[in-house]
This record gives C-alpha cells, sequence and structure tokens, in this order.
C-alpha cells in the first residue's frame, strides 16, 4: 500500500505543474489585460506598472518567478484589482466560508444519496424504488440555480423557519440551505449510481450462493453485498467532493455567503492573472489530492487494485 500511495504522489506533483503552465499560458494568449480600460493609460505609467508585476517580462521568465515563489515562500502573488489584498488573503478570508457549507453539502448528499439508492435496490420495483427514483431525478433535473430561490420560497418566505442569506460566523441555520442547495444534485447521482451498482451486485452468483446457504438477508447486505457496491460511487465522490468544498457561484451570490466563488468569477471578468491562478491551483490541488485519496480507499476497499 505504501508503494501504491507513493506512486500516485509521483503522478500528482508533475500533474499539478503542468496544469500551472498549461493556465498561466493560456490567460496571457487572451487579448487585453488586467489593466486594460476604455480610457487608455499613459505609456510611461503602464510601463511602470507592468515592471512592478513583472508583467514586462516574457511568460515563461514570469512562470518561472511565480512558481519559485510559491514553493519557496507560498506567495501567490497581489491582486491586481483587490488593493492591499493578496490572492492569500482572498483565499484565506472565502475558503473556509465555502469549506464549511460544502462540507455539509457533502454529508447531506452522500447519506441521503446513498440511503435512496440502497432502499431503491432491495425494493426493487416497488413503491419505494419508484419513489427514490423519482426523487433522483428530480434532484437532477434541479440545478442549484433554480433550487436555491425554490428553497428560498419555502423555507424563507412562506415557512418562515431560516433566514434567506448571510453567513454570521457559520451558524447552523445560514448553513443549511447553501449545503441542500448545493447538494440535492450530487445527491441525485449518488442514488442513482448506488442503485444501479447494488442491483448488480445482488444479482451476482456469489450473493445468489449466501442466499441458498440460509444466510439472513440483512447479513448478505451489510457483509457482502454493500463494499463491492460502494465502489462506483467512491469514485464518483472525489470529483464530486472538490466541486462541493470549491463552492459554487450561485451558491455564494444567492446567499451572500462570503465564499471564493464570487472572486473567481470576479478575477476572471477583471483579469485579474493572480486570482484566477491562486484558484486555479487551489481547485487543481484539491482535485489530484481527492482523486488520490478516492484511489487509496478504492485500493483499500478491493485489494485487486493495487496490483
Amino acid at each position: 500500500m505504501f508503494n501504491f500511495v507513493l506512486r500516485r504522489i509521483a503522478v500528482a506533483i508533475p500533474t499539478l505543474l503542468i496544469l500551472v503552465s498549461i493556465s498561466f499560458f493560456l490567460m496571457f494568449s487572451a487579448p487585453g489585460g488586467p489593466f486594460t480600460s476604455e480610457r487608455p493609460i499613459p505609456q510611461a505609467v503602464m510601463e511602470n506598472i507592468e515592471a512592478k508585476y513583472n508583467l514586462d517580462k516574457p511568460v515563461y521568465q514570469q512562470l518561472g518567478i511565480y512558481i519559485w515563489n510559491i514553493v519557496t515562500d507560498f506567495d501567490f502573488g497581489p491582486s491586481f484589482r483587490y488593493q492591499d489584498r493578496t490572492v492569500l488573503d482572498l483565499i484565506e478570508s472565502g475558503f473556509p466560508v465555502t469549506l464549511t457549507y460544502g462540507f455539509w453539502a457533502f454529508v447531506f448528499a452522500v447519506t441521503i444519496g446513498v440511503a435512496l439508492g440502497v432502499i431503491a435496490a432491495l425494493k426493487h420495483n416497488t413503491a419505494a424504488d419508484y419513489t427514490a427514483v423519482s426523487i433522483a431525478i428530480v434532484g437532477q433535473v434541479l440545478p442549484n440555480f433554480v433550487m436555491a430561490p425554490i428553497l428560498v420560497l419555502i423555507f424563507v418566505l412562506w415557512l418562515g423557519w431560516l433566514p434567506g442569506g448571510g453567513w454570521q460566523g457559520g451558524q447552523i441555520e445560514y448553513i443549511i440551505l447553501p449545503a441542500i442547495a448545493l447538494g440535492t444534485s450530487f445527491l441525485a447521482s449518488i442514488a442513482r449510481i448506488t442503485r444501479s451498482s447494488m442491483l448488480e451486485v445482488l444479482n451476482s452468483n456469489y450473493i445468489r450462493t449466501a442466499r441458498a446457504k440460509g444466510l439472513p438477508f440483512r447479513y448478505i447486505v451489510w457483509r457482502h453485498a454493500l463494499k463491492p457496491a460502494m465502489l462506483p460511487v467512491v469514485s464518483y465522490l472525489g470529483p464530486a467532493f472538490v466541486g462541493m468544498i470549491t463552492g459554487s457561484v450561485i451558491i455564494d451570490s444567492y446567499f451572500t455567503t462570503g465564499g471564493i466563488g464570487v472572486h473567481f468569477i470576479n478575477g476572471a471578468l477583471n483579469r485579474d492573472y493572480a486570482v484566477i491562478m491562486g484558484f486555479t491551483i487551489l481547485l487543481g490541488t484539491l482535485t489530484i489530492v481527492f482523486n488520490m485519496l478516492v484511489d487509496i480507499l478504492y485500493a483499500w476497499i478491493d485489494p485487486k487494485i493495487r496490483y
């Protein structure tokens, strides 16, 4: 297992470097720049600005300086648009918020999604199966920008149970609606994957053999069926977890949580190179790390994967 983990780490590092390099060159290939505006800036002023931010150097030198600053000082550079704030400041202020409601969205999606999928498989072609599949389909076709206003309409305007926005230090009543709105579509996918995988496992030969030996059905499900049925679910959970903990622009905008989604979009619209690169590296690192964790968990569930 230790060699398996080392191989995954050895692949992850160059993958991240390639991601940073491609993103860096793609940004500079687009016309314009972070200081381009309708009113032209005097040439002398523009030269001073570009010299301050190393924009007067060739792109490959800028990339080398950028990577060196990250490796040596963990410095992602200053924001070109947010005065007196660095990219690391923006990440430190927004990422804990997004991580909090993203984590609870993940817990909500996995718990309800796996439960619905298992119930639908065990009660195949019954009312419980049709109900679970209907819930999964509804969750799949309602994206978060539709789910968010529906939740606000029901729980804020009609029932008055929950606040419609804000964060207030992460109090539980401010987390519930963003977590549900973000996790619903993932819940639907998890339920569908769990159901199909569980049905396949329950129809396998070794399950028939276990039932023929007279083992209790509950014991067969928990001991022999559930673990192999979770393999496709586990492979989905890695990118799903990253998608949830890195947040959503809709969730941050609609519920005014103060997460990182709004900063990322504003950075793209304003051509704020440092902010775009900082959040790209954050997203890429989390994707690589959690995919690696999924591979390790996959190998633990099925030892054949290690070889």
